[in-house]
């Protein structure tokens, strides 16, 4: 074994299990050791169980060693590291700013390295891919930023939403409930859609302005044309056709979620009104620190269920998102 090598923990989805396993890496130019701290829990975790790969891309955890060439952070830094792991530096996406596009993606992603993952007590990450963690903010927090903050970021930031927009978000859940923090402290009128009438007081907590129940596919009385919709719950049971008819002319609809299924939708409806159905990724590396910037200034952050980094502990976790009881977002701790 190599010198430069590490040895750390990591946690695998195996047919459906958790199991512990323990991998060996060395440095690579400009890339480092990181000490895995925290952890947020995705649903797309969950997609994963049966892959044989390291879960987790919410990861926050300290800086402890420096491969070849690293110059933009140092020994100490605590850091955020997400889905990214690494982008080109050189494809015309990375130079104009959405490196979330980096033509060689597919390679650069933790996934693509089955070892890789922050629900892990270590990773190894490119430097140039990693966000500082703000002085004061704390790891427990800004663990869901790496993904579920970044997603809605991105829409609420990339595609020409104003704060004079009405922004509706539908479910209110690990994305929903950030969403509605975000979009309130960025000055939007935020108009919550929700299949029941549970959590309405929290939604008003969070910064809505307006909440209604859907059911059955009526629209609500009361509810004036939406500018932006964002898609926060299981996007391949909506009925986008319906969804068309609370948008305003030329609105947008983001669907949020993973979903491979076809989703139907009336073009004539949607071509009528001008209405996009507007997909996004994740979080640029640009976009992904103005958004720890951000919620840093405004004093904003997840609500959150925590959860011990350990076998036991991540598939307790699991399974209270799965059942779609977790109050809004699961981390796992070391500590």
């Amino acid at each position: 074994m190599s010198s430069d090598s590490i040895s750390f923990d990591v946690f695998r989805g195996v047919s459906g299990k958790i199991v512990a396993d323990r991998v060996t890496k060395s440095l690579g130019d400009n890339e480092i050791f990181i000490e895995t701290t925290h952890s947020g829990l995705c649903g797309t975790d969950l997609h994963f169980l049966h892959s044989n790969k390291v879960l987790g891309h919410e990861g926050v955890g300290i800086v402890r060693r420096l491969g070849p060439g690293v110059t933009s952070v140092k020994v100490g830094d605590r850091v955020g590291f997400g889905y990214t792991r690494k982008v080109c530096g050189k494809c015309k996406h990375c130079l104009s700013g959405w490196d979330q596009f980096c033509e060689n993606i597919a390679d650069f992603t933790n996934r693509a390295d089955p070892d890789i993952g922050s629900l892990s007590n270590g990773a190894v990450w490119d430097a140039d891919a990693v966000v500082r963690v703000p002085n004061g903010y704390d790891s427990s927090d800004a663990a869901p930023l790496l993904c579920a903050g970044a997603t809605v970021w991105t829409v609420l930031t990339e595609y020409g939403i104003k704060p004079t927009d009405r922004v509706g978000i539908l479910g209110i859940g690990g994305l929903g409930h950030l969403a509605i923090k975000l979009a309130s402290a960025l000055g939007c009128h935020v108009v919550v859609l929700s299949s029941s009438e549970s959590k309405r007081q929290e939604a008003f907590e969070f910064g809505a302005k307006e909440y209604f129940v859907l059911k059955s596919g009526e629209k609500p009385s009361g509810l004036l044309p939406l500018d932006h919709l964002l898609v926060c719950g299981s996007s391949s049971s909506m009925d986008y056709t319906f969804l068309v008819s609370l948008m305003e002319i030329h609105g947008s609809i983001y669907p949020l979620t993973v979903s491979s299924d076809k989703v139907p939708i009336l073009l004539h409806d949607a071509v009528l009104k001008g209405v996009r159905v507007q997909g996004s990724l994740t979080s640029s590396r640009r976009s992904l620190r103005r958004l720890f910037e951000f919620v840093a200034e405004r004093d904003i952050h997840p609500t959150l269920q925590k959860f011990p980094m350990s076998v036991e502990g991540i598939e307790t976790a699991a399974k209270v998102l799965d059942s779609g009881k977790m109050r809004y977002r699961g981390v796992l701790c070391w500590n």
